[in-house]
């Protein structure tokens, strides 16, 4: 069903992101919120045009898979928001709660453009595995239409949060404080293993390949990079599988066009006069 992305419809996504600040703070659930945001649009295949950022997640289905446990958790919170904001799609509502769960940790402002459409449960599409390495990176992320540097960006995100043992076969945070969105993931990468934090496979093949290690360094040296490589990045993932709507020009618009037109045409006019009497 198509979304009618009108100026009623953008006042109900910006009270959904006043209520999901509210909650995520009120939860301290940024983390999740994120997780769920890029599980939902990581299932995206380029070369068949199916899955990624539409919604499907919420079903029990998917949400079965083992790479998805504990984000029913997500969904419930969401459904919070849903429930006063009934005309905004789960697909929108949960990338939403992604772009909002990485402001409100301080990290950068993630540009937002309405308009995904809820599908049903597709098929499985793969996502990371953590104990792959460089190769498997690539073969997934590729899948989905991304680059190294896309790579590189959004592993950052890991900043935030922690793995759980009832979750996946790890345990422990990323970094010192899982609740501030910074390039701390990308500087205790370089130091190598410290003690109480966790590396995965996945990470630890960031440093195992020449262009991953680049980024790396790039990131751990400079957090405005980094954050303009993970915005740029972050919203690439929300809209896989999405094509967001052409924009119409206000009434506004449309008069201050119209004028210029007519301004236009008789300039051309007198000009055309002009010339034509000279001769």
């Amino acid at each position: 069903m198509a979304i009618n992305v009108d100026a009623e419809y953008h006042k109900e996504i910006e009270k959904s992101r006043r209520d999901l600040r509210a909650l995520i703070c009120s939860r301290q659930c940024a983390p999740i919120m994120l997780r769920l945001a890029w599980h939902d649009a990581g299932t995206y295949d380029a070369k068949k045009k199916t899955g990624g950022a539409n919604g499907s997640i919420r079903f029990k289905e998917e949400l079965d898979r083992p790479y998805n446990k504990g984000l029913e958790k997500a969904v419930a919170f969401c459904e919070e928001v849903k429930c006063k904001h009934p005309r905004v799609s789960y697909a929108d509502l949960y990338q939403l709660a992604g772009v909002v769960a990485v402001e409100v940790t301080g990290g950068p402002a993630i540009k937002f453009t309405p308009g995904r459409k809820d599908a049903d449960c597709p098929d499985e599409g793969e996502l990371p595995d953590a104990n792959q390495g460089v190769s498997h990176l690539r073969t997934v992320f590729c899948r989905m239409g991304l680059s190294d540097r896309d790579i590189v960006a959004l592993s950052g995100g890991h900043t935030l949060g922690r793995a759980h043992k009832e979750r996946s076969d790890y345990e422990g945070p990323w970094t010192q404080d899982p609740l501030k969105f910074d390039n701390t993931y990308f500087v205790e990468l370089k130091k190598g293993e410290s003690p109480g934090l966790l590396q995965l496979n996945t990470d630890k093949a960031l440093l195992g390949d020449p262009k991953f290690q680049s980024y790396v360094e790039l990131y751990a040296k400079d957090e405005d990079v980094f954050f303009r490589d993970y915005a740029t990045a972050h919203k690439k993932l929300s809209e896989l599988g999405f094509t967001p709507p052409r924009r119409i020009p206000s009434a506004m618009a449309q008069q201050t066009i119209g004028i210029t037109v007519a301004a236009a045409v008789v300039i051309f006019t007198i000009c055309y006069e002009a010339s034509r009497r000279s001769k």
